[in-house]
């Protein structure tokens, strides 16, 4: 006796669900993929005279320095031109952009200064992701500690207890950023915070300087959700998320809190872990699916005997 059979597609959904499931998340990226927002621009009021266009030459090929340098460092300071036309530039990067995505930002900075700021002896022009500054011989300094932007969320925080906890998490940084030798993020009971000098600052400096902007944002932005603080050498954030903040960060403690100067990636050691108890389950899966063709097929020679 006979029988048509159902295609067995049901056993494979779980597995289908799993894969979908176990996909790891993509916040991080997601989390760079502003890096290219303008933050602010700084220009000097002085422009230079190049009636031989040397000031352009040298710019030039410090900027193009500048780019080619960001596929392999976070990081970069150098010279263009000579004597009275040397022109000192540098770019950085957010410490948690990948070298893809560093590159990416800074390209766009040479073509932005230009348009922000045209032919002046000195500009800073700052995105989300990095910041490209350039001076030219003789130009006056400025403390590292001088606040050049800031900004506070226009929502306060509801509720008490918010500024203390910021605070514990402006502490943690504080600490980290010194111990992470110039950038560390960390989030703490709904606040994700994130600090980081520029490359050439000593760990005991940088630590000065964060501290120095926590102070300006406690003061400046009181109980705003979120605020940016921009100082010459250092710079700091901090948001507030009432619904806990997404998984971007790279490691986890004890005190609730994660840091990604350590490098680990959460996303990948979650889909190793999960990826395991996935493959588990399509074992168990495929001895459950054999077990149910050898009862139908046991079923089935007793039929046809």
């Amino acid at each position: 006796m006979g029988f048509t059979r159902k295609p067995m597609l049901f056993p494979f959904l779980p597995v289908l669900f799993i894969t979908i499931l176990l996909e790891p998340p993509h916040v991080a990226e997601s989390a760079s993929s502003d890096y290219s927002t303008l933050v602010y621009k700084g220009c000097s009021k002085e422009p230079f005279t190049d009636p031989n266009g040397v000031y352009s030459q040298a710019l030039s090929a410090l900027f193009g320095s500048l780019v080619s340098q960001s596929t392999k460092a976070k990081f970069y300071k150098t010279t263009s031109g000579s004597g009275q036309n040397t022109i000192t530039g540098l770019f950085q990067c957010r410490g948690d952009l990948t070298n893809s995505d560093c590159y990416n930002c800074v390209s766009r900075l040479p073509v932005l200064c230009d348009k922000l700021c045209g032919k002046t002896t000195a500009a800073r022009v700052q995105l989300l992701g990095c910041y490209v500054l350039y001076e030219v011989a003789g130009f006056s300094q400025i403390s590292g500690m001088q606040m050049l932007y800031k900004t506070c969320g226009a929502t306060n925080a509801a509720g008490r207890g918010f500024e203390e906890r910021r605070d514990t998490a402006f502490s943690v940084m504080e600490n980290g950023v010194v111990s992470g030798h110039g950038f560390y993020t960390t989030s703490y009971q709904s606040l994700y915070v994130m600090g980081q000098c520029e490359g050439d600052v000593g760990d005991s400096d940088c630590g000065e300087c964060v501290k120095n902007a926590v102070q300006r944002a406690q003061v400046e932005c009181g109980s705003s959700i979120s605020g940016q603080v921009f100082l010459h050498k250092c710079f700091i954030s901090y948001s507030y998320y009432p619904n806990g903040v997404p998984s971007r960060s790279s490691s986890s403690s004890s005190a609730s809190y994660s840091s990604s100067s350590s490098g680990q990636n959460p996303g990948k050691t979650a889909a190793i872990i999960l990826g395991g108890a996935a493959a588990v389950a399509f074992l168990v899966i495929l001895l459950l699916f054999a077990r149910s063709l050898k009862k139908k097929h046991d079923g089935m020679s007793y039929v046809r005997q």
